[in-house]
């Protein structure tokens, strides 16, 4: 392992475990309290809770560990390794949330406001988890299966999992109003994974115009961001001079060092930057396009 490789490992953990902080504040603190249910395995803990009372963190834990089990043959045993981690570490944070904070009761008389708080910390802590490589169990162990071979974002998977479960508590509550606030909490928390999980993913295009575009175009492909640039021929057409024009595409958090080398090399060069939908291809996304059968016995018909 390269020292780089050892660095990303520590990283995922740290970002993990700081989701799994998030995720049980949202749950334990806001959530729980007001009875108000989340999705997922979650939710089920929830449910069961207040049935019968048997602690959250037993309930989690055992769902989870049956999950895991098939995600290791899909998933591959690196996600499945930072999931029992991130599940083992909230089921702690779980049973010293609940011992420590047994008494706290925070937004009692506004329902609404501690459900949109809680979602927001839980959906947070989700979408942070999955965009390091692991997850709170449960329902994004689904969607990350899901999401492997379908061009599905996480938060819709999650979402549509998880409806029955929140339509489901009313058996035990027996209050549609809470249910209700239950459908909001799943529909800020979807809102809230799209949008951690897409800011990583997010790309940018430059078009850089320079007289230095061979030192530009060198250093932006050998050094940091090491990204593959594209020379395209041009002309200006006030001064008719030919010119070089640069095509590189990067992740949004590669643009300072990009800006950086461009500056050193020539601060006179003439830089488009712009937000690109989606990248498909090597160092970005992978294309997911499952074909269905008859569109490919027809394709086989058509090539005959």
């Amino acid at each position: 392992m390269t020292k780089k490789t050892i660095n990303n490992e520590i990283r995922d953990y740290v970002m993990i475990s700081i989701a799994m902080m998030s995720y049980c504040i949202g749950w334990n603190i806001f959530l729980l309290p007001n009875e108000i249910t989340t999705g997922g395995v979650s939710g089920i803990a929830s449910i069961i809770y207040w049935g019968t009372g048997i602690p959250v963190q037993n309930t989690y834990f055992f769902i989870n560990a049956v999950l895991l089990v098939f995600a290791f043959k899909i998933l591959g045993w690196k996600f499945c390794v930072k999931t029992v981690y991130a599940v083992s570490f909230l089921t702690l944070i779980l049973a010293l949330f609940g011992r420590y904070t047994r008494d706290t009761h925070l937004l009692a008389d506004q329902p609404f406001m501690a459900s949109i708080i809680g979602a927001i910390f839980c959906g947070s802590g989700v979408g942070l988890g999955l965009a390091f490589n692991g997850s709170t169990g449960g329902t994004d162990i689904i969607a990350a299966m899901i999401n492997k071979y379908r061009d599905i974002t996480l938060g819709r998977v999650i979402l549509l999992c998880d409806i029955i479960i929140v339509t489901s508590s009313i058996i035990v509550l027996k209050d549609w109003e809470k249910v209700i606030y239950g459908y909001v909490v799943l529909w800020v928390v979807a809102f809230c994974i799209d949008q951690v999980i897409n800011s990583r993913r997010r790309s940018v295009q430059f078009f850089i115009i320079s007289e230095k575009y061979k030192e530009i175009a060198h250093a932006i492909n050998t050094s940091n961001p090491h990204r593959g640039v594209t020379v395209f021929n041009g002309q200006g057409y006030y001064s008719g001079n030919d010119v070089k024009m640069l095509f590189v595409l990067a992740k949004r958090s590669e643009s300072p060092m990009i800006f950086s080398i461009i500056n050193e090399i020539d601060p006179g060069a003439f830089v488009s930057q712009s937000a690109v939908i989606g990248v498909y291809g090597k160092g970005f996304d992978h294309i997911k396009y499952h074909m269905k059968k008859a569109d490919q016995e027809k394709l086989s018909r058509d090539g005959q």
